[in-house]
């Protein structure tokens, strides 16, 4: 059965994306890209700019499901705060065009494509590369996007397995599981649902 994965890495300044389409053991490779949020000054302007675009993707690709890395717990308390708000808005994104969810911690990803938790960006991108047979030239310069991809080939590889990661499937099961790690106002809906725009792929 065929499904398609998007990938998300979080970020204020860079957040990368990655699409994959799934046909039982065969996964190729749709799209690959990254959200520039570095013009953006204001913090709450990045915010609104993630959900467009997120937004914008779903509409595009209209994904069985996304997969999102998990932000790495630093020292920095105020760069935590701003990653975790930029993962709640594509959280919300995908929540409300029905798009479900699985979290993955960064050592998981990495385990998964490189079969090493402390991998490097470059080693994760290169071992990509290799397995969805994508020409050098296609992988672009920003390793926020690869990392993205790996989410969605991570999720791909654990189909089918018992679930061990975090999955939300609405708004109020998200605010359940992680409380205290986002609040924001509510935002304008991305337009009809999942299920009806998929009319058209059917």
């Amino acid at each position: 059965m065929e499904r398609i994965i998007l990938g998300i890495d979080p970020g204020t300044n860079i957040m990368g994306y990655g699409v994959l389409r799934t046909d039982g053991k065969k996964v190729e490779m749709l799209a690959l890209g990254v959200i520039d949020l570095r013009k953006a000054s204001d913090p709450y302007l990045k915010l609104g700019h993630i959900y467009e675009r997120v937004c914008g993707i779903i509409e595009g690709y209209l994904p069985d499901c996304m997969a999102i890395e998990a932000p790495f717990f630093g020292k920095n308390i105020q760069s935590m705060l701003k990653l975790g708000r930029a993962q709640g808005v594509a959280i919300a994104a995908a929540i409300q065009r029905q798009v479900p969810i699985t979290e993955y911690a960064p050592s998981k990803i990495k385990m998964a494509i490189t079969g090493n938790g402390n991998a490097s960006k470059e080693q994760v991108a290169d071992m990509l590369r290799r397995m969805l047979h994508v020409e050098k030239e296609e992988m672009g310069k920003f390793l926020d996007a690869t990392d993205a991809l790996g989410a969605a080939y991570c999720h791909f590889l654990q189909m089918g397995k018992p679930e061990t990661e975090h999955k939300y499937r609405s708004w109020a099961d998200f605010a359940n599981k992680n409380k205290g790690k986002i609040s924001f106002g509510s935002a304008s809906p991305c337009g009809k649902k999942q299920d009806e725009d998929k009319k058209g792929r059917n």
